[in-house]
């Protein structure tokens, strides 16, 4: 980012209100770009975006001007937002924020450390499970962890979002041959334990429509912060 891009990265007096933007301007301003009242992670990290509540019309040119003609944010936060002429709405899933003040943390002893030589294997994963979006250099913002049998990677978890005072735990999947065992919980304990051994206060998002996941946060000590929006958008072509 530029000089004037930091000086505007303002953080949201709620860090988990608008977590792109309390993240940019915080302890991953180094991962993305903030233009105006607009924040982006960049395009090999990871899709989400932030505008603010009520977003006028500079609002969205300074957002098309980040993603660039035709390109795509993900927008997090508020419910869908109406898009001025040019934009083309994608996609809108309701989602919940969960904080997970009651998780009880630990190392996992079978868990390893993940990083960029093993994106390939992380990247297959992900698209045999689809926990969201995971690109080439989202495992640079934090600690993945995974478990390994004969050698081949089946469960993953890690740290995603990182606005002041939390981390945001994402990724969480693994191949339907090993599900029932537990891996996912046990993983989610395991980056917990990193985020808490920072001082930071674990946090996760999941898509409303997926009671499975919720209810295994639930049982693992998560508690519902709000109901979260995600939407995504195509950029005009003449941005």
């Amino acid at each position: 980012m530029s000089e004037t891009d930091q000086v505007s990265a303002e953080a949201p007096t709620d860090p988990l209100a608008d977590v792109v933007r309390a993240a940019l301007a915080g302890p991953q301003r180094s991962f993305g770009e903030v233009r105006g009242r607009a924040a982006r992670y960049l395009p090999d990290v990871t899709p989400f975006a932030s505008l603010p509540a009520e977003p006028d019309e500079q609002d969205w040119h300074d957002l098309g001007t980040l993603v660039g003609p035709g390109g795509v944010a993900v927008v997090v936060g508020l419910p869908h937002r109406t898009a001025p002429a040019g934009w083309t709405p994608m996609m809108a899933m309701e989602g919940v924020q969960m904080v997970g003040n009651r998780l009880e943390t630990r190392p996992d002893p079978e868990a390893v450390r993940l990083g960029p030589d093993d994106v390939e294997e992380m990247t297959a994963l992900v698209e045999r499970t689809r926990p969201g979006p995971f690109l080439p250099r989202t495992v640079a913002l934090g600690t993945y962890l995974g478990i390994r049998r004969d050698g081949a990677l089946i469960s993953m978890a890690g740290e995603r979002m990182r606005p002041a005072g939390f981390g945001e735990i994402s990724a969480v999947c693994t191949d339907e041959r090993f599900r029932g065992e537990g891996l996912g919980g046990r993983l989610v304990r395991a980056v917990g334990a990193v985020v808490r051994a920072r001082g930071d206060v674990p946090f996760l998002h999941a898509a409303e429509s997926n009671t499975g996941a919720i209810g295994l946060y639930e049982h693992l000590g998560f508690t519902r912060s709000r109901t979260t929006f995600f939407a995504s958008y195509r950029a005009p072509l003449d941005t």
